[in-house]
């Protein structure tokens, strides 16, 4: 019986304790200025991870670096600005990794916007805008980090619980999150021979910066919010450091059995 017992076990060695789980391991967090990145980021480096983090605002960019710096090691963080829509900043991104660390552990694959749109109002400018940054932007920076990827390594992509749900107003933007929860399937199955795990989280609504753009009037605003506190079953929004958790899971050894896989992070409004 002990024998038998012994033979289920993984080889894989013991996790590390909590507080050190991402020791040694070096990830890049995109849109990691602010909101869910930035929370990710300061998980990470609690877990010792050290942190690329990038972000088109230059103003958020520094005011998240000078916040990380008192977690990190001068050598331990690097805050690059980029726009993850060119693919000359996703470049400068690499060559920056690729000369400060030589290779990454954990992309979190994170920088995306959102802006609701009736149906019948949604212009192209707002489809372009929408898919360069989700799913275009998504894409081209996994494929960028490709060469830089350890084997082992793990892919996080950030979507929504919007693209499982039919939610007025959210038809561009959830489509974007419905590609990116299926790029952790199909590339998946790319980069399995390669040993790179791609799964994804699927927040519901958490606070951050980016309900402050959705392009809701002040009443709508509120209806929305007062909206999502009666239909979570929690009856609350999510706070970013929720996401932040099931991220470092995701980029942990814990999870090296997770692959094509989504964590639904939404107080229970997909499920109950």
């Amino acid at each position: 019986m002990t024998a038998h017992a012994t033979s289920l076990r993984s080889p894989s060695t013991a996790p590390a304790p909590v507080a050190r789980r991402l020791a040694g391991k070096v990830a890049l967090i995109t849109g990691g200025n602010s909101g869910i990145g930035l929370a990710t980021a300061e998980e990470f480096l609690k877990a010792g991870a050290s942190v690329v983090i990038t972000g088109r605002d230059p103003s958020t960019l520094r005011s998240a670096r000078s916040q990380l710096g008192e977690l990190a090691a001068a050598d331990q963080l690097v805050a690059v600005r980029a726009d993850v829509t060119v693919a000359g900043h996703l470049d400068h991104v690499m060559d920056e990794i690729r000369g400060q660390f030589g290779r990454l552990d954990v992309l979190f694959v994170n920088a995306g916007i959102a802006e609701f749109v009736p149906f019948a109002e949604a212009a192209e400018q707002h489809f372009d805008r929408i898919f360069d940054t989700n799913v275009k932007g998504a894409y081209f920076t996994i494929q960028k980090a490709l060469p830089l990827l350890a084997r082992g390594a793990s892919i996080i992509l950030n979507s929504s619980i919007a693209g499982m749900l039919g939610m007025p107003a959210s038809s561009v933007y959830a489509a974007s999150k419905a590609a990116v929860r299926s790029l952790a399937r199909t590339l998946s199955a790319d980069l399995a021979d390669r040993g790179i795990r791609v799964n994804v989280i699927s927040p519901g609504p958490i606070t951050t910066p980016i309900l402050d753009r959705l392009g809701l009037t002040p009443e709508a605003r509120q209806e929305f919010d007062a909206r999502v506190r009666q239909n979570v079953p929690l009856k609350r929004f999510g706070d970013p450091r929720e996401i932040a958790h099931a991220a470092v899971f995701l980029a942990s050894d814990e999870s090296t059995f997770f692959v094509g896989a989504e964590l639904v992070a939404d107080g229970g409004l997909s499920q109950l």
